[in-house]
């Protein structure tokens, strides 16, 4: 009977062992995780209150983001920022989009001082932003360039014959909702598409123009979508001078009087964190966590179709955007 009595109390005792180091290993790693969090949220708050250089990273097909405008906009009223570097890997994207933060990033470098880095490429619209700064620096083995416009769609209308299907249609005017896949482009669709090329790109071209202190006829001469290398580019006068981000930077405090030995702080539309509540902010991380086990498959199914066949409307891109997409 006693040994029945103290194996049910050593039971009870490893009972009480086992659930306190269950508690004890939940605990640690509940307090690892929001630690980890404030830590993490707060170094990026406080970082961006001390003085600074902030990056802007524009990556990737290029789209219009009202949170990128927003963020700039937010960096121009910053006071900790002392200048700006933005942070170019793109080959382009719609021309409305590189439109938009080329206007936005014109207006900041009115309050800080503005320079441009051209990492692997930066073609295109994505030239078109570079443009924006008062100073452009590219790896000698960038890609830049690709200055144009495009309005590029598909016809099937052979195949549809082939399989024997028609497609009618009954219009206000000839040309509304030109062009189609299901028929050959009219000459009349076709001169309006050129009309609104030609107009788009008459606009990127002056941008090249004044920014660059290029006459006209030498702009158009080298805006005829050809790509350069960074050491052609600065040859043509495209850019101003070769290397990375610390020539950049480097630039910005000899020229522009910024304090040497400043910080680089990322700022990324994407990165909202300390803007929400904290149970927001565990809230999130947790879910992001198993949203991403969840829709990765989708991701990965969505890769197999190329960016570029996505965007709508007048394109600023060179063809191979896989070469900048997801790069940091």
């Amino acid at each position: 009977m006693s040994v029945d009595v103290d194996a049910l109390v050593d039971r009870r005792r490893l009972r009480r062992k086992v659930t306190f180091w269950r508690i004890a290993t939940f605990v640690v790693i509940a307090a690892a995780l929001i630690g980890g969090l404030i830590y993490v949220s707060g170094a990026s708050e406080l970082s961006k209150r001390t003085a600074h250089i902030a990056r802007i990273p524009i990556e990737g097909v290029i789209l219009e983001s009202r949170k990128t405008l927003q963020m700039i906009e937010k960096i121009g009223k910053s006071d900790a920022v002392k200048g700006v570097v933005i942070s170019i890997n793109s080959p382009g994207g719609s021309t409305t989009g590189g439109e938009a933060l080329y206007e936005a990033l014109r207006k900041l470098s009115e309050k800080k001082p503005v320079v441009a880095e051209i990492r692997t490429i930066g073609t295109s619209a994505g030239y078109m932003i570079a443009l924006a700064s008062d100073h452009i620096v590219a790896r000698y083995n960038s890609i830049t360039g690709s200055i144009g416009v495009l309005f590029q769609f598909g016809n099937i209308s052979k195949l549809m014959e082939t399989v024997g299907v028609e497609m009618d249609a009954v219009k206000s005017a000839p040309l509304k909702a030109e062009p189609d896949f299901y028929s050959q482009t009219s000459p009349e669709a076709r001169a309006m598409l050129q009309k609104l090329v030609d107009n788009s790109y008459d606009w990127f071209v002056s941008l090249v123009a004044e920014r660059r202190s290029l006459d006209m006829p030498r702009a158009k001469e080298l805006a005829d979508g050809r790509i350069l290398t960074g050491h052609d580019a600065q040859t043509e006068k495209l850019i101003d001078a070769i290397g990375g981000e610390d020539v950049a930077i480097d630039w910005l405090v000899s020229e522009k009087g910024v304090p040497k030995d400043l910080p680089v702080v990322t700022w990324s539309a994407n990165e909202n964190l300390e803007e929400l509540p904290f149970s927001s902010r565990v809230s999130r991380e947790f879910g992001k966590g198993i949203g991403s086990a969840l829709l990765e498959p989708v991701s990965e199914a969505k890769g197999l179709i190329p960016r570029g066949l996505t965007l709508d409307g007048l394109v600023s891109v060179w063809q191979a955007s896989d070469a900048a997409d997801n790069n940091p």
